[in-house]
C-alpha cells in the first residue's frame, strides 16, 4: 500500500527499475500486450502500482520454472 508521500502511480522508468529492464523494453512489452497495463496521461504513461503488482503475481504463478522451485 502506498504511503501518503508515495503516488499510487509508477512511471515507465520506475516499472523498468522494478523489473530490472530498460524503459524501452517495458514500452515494447506494453505495446505487445504482454506487459502491465498503463494509461497515457499527456505524453507520459503511468502504471497503477496495484496493476503492476497483480501483473507480476500472475506472471509468477504461471511460470513453470517457478512452480518447480516451490
Amino acid at each position: 500500500m502506498p504511503t501518503e508521500t508515495e503516488s499510487p502511480y509508477m512511471t515507465t522508468k520506475e516499472v523498468a527499475a522494478l523489473l530490472r529492464k530498460t524503459p524501452h523494453a517495458v514500452r515494447q512489452m506494453r505495446h505487445r500486450g504482454v506487459g502491465p497495463k498503463g494509461t497515457r496521461y499527456g505524453r507520459e504513461v503511468l502504471y497503477l502500482r496495484t496493476v503492476v503488482a497483480a501483473w507480476r503475481a500472475a506472471r509468477e504463478s504461471n511460470d513453470p520454472l517457478a512452480q518447480r522451485a516451490a
